[in-house]
């Protein structure tokens, strides 16, 4: 998770998480047909594909997530990028 420099979550940036996201099939299908024509063989292709994918997340009713959780997670993925990667040698 990221974090600020006190060490708190990065609260404050992420979205409004009661927000409502209504189940809705044609966005959610919209979104995935995106992920799948920009996902290429580059690690930032497939990484905004992945960020895509868990957006379509919020209007499919058998996903439980919010933008908060989806804010902090691509935070995460960032952060462990601009560190070297998981695999750092």
């Amino acid at each position: 998770m990221s974090r600020k420099g006190d060490g708190e979550p990065d609260w404050e940036m992420a979205p409004d998480s009661d927000a409502a996201f209504e189940a809705d099939a044609e966005r959610r299908a919209r979104l995935r047909d995106i992920a799948d024509d920009i996902y290429g063989d580059t690690s930032e292709s497939k990484q905004v594909a992945a960020i895509l994918y868990r957006v379509s997340d919020l209007y499919d009713p058998d996903e439980d997530t919010s933008p908060e959780e989806i804010y902090l997670n691509v935070r995460h993925i960032m952060d462990i990028k601009a560190e070297g990667g998981l695999r750092k040698e």
